[in-house]
């Protein structure tokens, strides 16, 4: 890229809320550029994260139903082999099928992409070094790099036996025995694949609940059964210092008043996670940062330079795939003129365990800290035909809604599904519906999402089947 070129747009990551936002800005009629580090667009989440991790959370879920579960639905199978190098093929060709269709969707739109690392030299200037180093002129310009893992002290990752998620996606070989510290979504998520495929898996995690941003009456049947899948946890406990060794990794881990120190084939950090605004050029520009280190924006995800937009990750927030797509469209819509709005009640959370743990909106706790008065309704998935034709009988479902108004403010989900089950949740909460609205409409029998309903119900004290 030997000439300088002028775009009306500059967006700098191709992970969901670049790419999206870039393809959105291209159908509203500006010029576009997205530049971005890797070849392969799609950022974290699509190469070395939700992806390629729910890939692997399939295939190891096919693989112990496989070995443990199917004699109960009188499926009789002969000996069950894990090829864990096929699994991992598999793996990146659902990578490289959707990072393909991204470069596709760029095409299609006339959205250009650029590959290396970009640094802002002015408001409407943007140089990039890599394989297409030069200077692009652009009337705006959106950040939207993402996050990277989050460092524990005494913990340096060295990308073999102390990790983060993207090495802990691509081991060549299952360990014997895999520490994971952090029981947040992406250690319970890691820890669960390798658990299935035969890892001893145990956590250490500072927070008292496995989950802990989430409501407290589903992490803990969450746990049970995590427990019952062989995973174990020591909670309000501190992992205090790594040694390597030649034999893998010990690890002082201090609980309840006591230190140990355990040998662990490998450690997985899973901390969370860290804006990744290290060499823009913020600090020269005037860029405001918050004290955690990201970026401030306003209503309109301007930053305090003029011209200079930011979202997704850098942002703060719920660090969510879907957050910053839905970002990404409401910043361009702005700059518009379109009304352009994330309704942040209304942004639905994922843990893809088995039973999977899906919310949207508040959780009890989070009501009482507001001084909010609710009213609550919970249904068992024990009671819900469906659930119980699959042999799911884990999990249930709690509504919460406004006391006064009936509106409803959160849904919680533990159970087969929960992923999809919550889209009517959101939709709900989009809309302003109570729970008296969930109660009277009609739920398709059987289905799962009957016990949506119920809990509905519940809320009324007027359940039918619990």
């Amino acid at each position: 890229m030997a000439d300088e070129s002028r775009y009306d747009l500059a967006v700098i990551g191709a992970g969901p809320g670049g790419y999206v936002a870039a393809i959105r800005a291209a159908q509203l009629g500006m010029r576009v550029v997205c530049v971005d580090e890797e070849a392969a667009l799609g950022g974290t989440c699509l190469r070395i994260g939700c992806i390629p991790s729910k890939a692997l959370l399939d295939s190891s879920e096919l693989f112990s139903q496989a070995r443990h579960r199917l004699a109960a639905h009188g499926v009789q199978v002969g000996e069950v082999g894990l090829d864990l190098a096929a699994m991992m093929r598999r793996k990146e060709q659902v990578v490289h099928g959707l990072t393909t269709g991204v470069a596709g969707l760029f095409k299609k739109n006339r959205v250009t992409a650029r590959q290396g690392r970009a640094r802002i030299a002015a408001p409407d200037r943007v140089i990039v070094e890599g394989p297409d180093a030069g200077a692009l002129t652009a009337s705006r310009i959106i950040i939207a790099t993402g996050s990277t893992p989050a460092s524990l002290p005494g913990f340096d990752f060295d990308r073999s036996r102390i990790v983060g998620s993207e090495e802990a996606l691509s081991f060549e070989t299952v360990p014997a025995r895999l520490l994971v510290i952090g029981a947040g979504a992406i250690g319970l998520e890691l820890g669960s694949v390798w658990a299935r495929l035969g890892a001893e898996v145990s956590f250490v995690e500072v927070a008292d609940r496995v989950a802990p941003g989430m409501d407290p009456d589903l992490t803990r049947p969450l746990q049970r059964a995590l427990e019952r899948q062989g995973l174990s946890f020591r909670l309000s406990a501190h992992a205090r210092k790594a040694v390597v060794t030649d034999a893998g990794v010990e690890v002082t881990i201090e609980s309840g008043g006591t230190t140990v120190t355990e040998s662990f084939d490998r450690v997985l950090v899973a901390v969370g996670r860290r804006p990744a605004t290290a060499g823009l050029g913020l600090e020269a520009l005037g860029v405001a940062l918050d004290p955690k280190g990201y970026i401030r924006v306003d209503a309109r995800y301007q930053t305090s330079v003029p011209g200079i937009h930011a979202i997704g990750d850098v942002i703060g927030g719920p660090m969510l795939a879907h957050k910053a797509e839905d970002e990404g469209i409401a910043c361009v819509e702005s700059m518009a003129g379109q009304a352009g709005h994330v309704n942040y009640d209304a942004i639905p959370s994922v843990i893809y365990t088995w039973p999977e743990l899906a919310a949207v909106g508040k959780t009890e706790p989070d009501c009482r800290a507001q001084g909010l008065e609710v009213t609550t309704g919970t249904s068992l998935f024990a009671a819900n035909g469906r659930a119980r034709a699959m042999g799911e009988r884990d999990g249930l479902v709690k509504v919460i809604a406004e006391a006064r108004s009936d509106r409803l403010v959160g849904l919680h989900i533990l159970g087969p599904h929960a992923s999809e089950l919550i889209a009517e949740a959101v939709v709900a909460i989009e809309l302003g519906a109570g729970a008296e609205d969930i109660a009277r409409t009609s739920h398709a029998h059987p289905t799962l999402t009957e016990a949506i309903r119920e809990a509905a119900l519940a809320a009324g004290k007027r359940a039918i089947h619990s």
